[in-house]
């Protein structure tokens, strides 16, 4: 899994391409992946701390898209994830 892209500056026709059937995801295990898989984001968003969007963490066939500071962050998953 790695960092595809933001919200910021993808526009909107993008944005709807990246969002099409997304569905619910648990904060809590998308943020143990994230803290596995890509410490760097972890760290960087301080995912220790509250987070007032965790409940807008949502999930498609391609990416894990979590939401942090209301903006969100399309994490393209790979082969070996899931």
């Amino acid at each position: 899994m790695y960092l595809e892209c933001t919200c910021i500056g993808i526009g909107i026709e993008r944005w709807n391409r990246l969002m099409k059937g997304s569905k619910p995801l648990n904060y809590q295990w998308l943020k143990r992946r994230i803290k596995k898989y890509l410490p760097e984001l972890y760290d960087a968003l301080c995912m220790d701390f509250y987070n007032p969007y965790e409940e807008q963490t949502r999930v498609t066939r391609t990416h894990y898209i979590l939401v942090h500071s209301s903006i969100e962050y399309f994490i393209k998953k790979q082969n070996d994830d899931e």
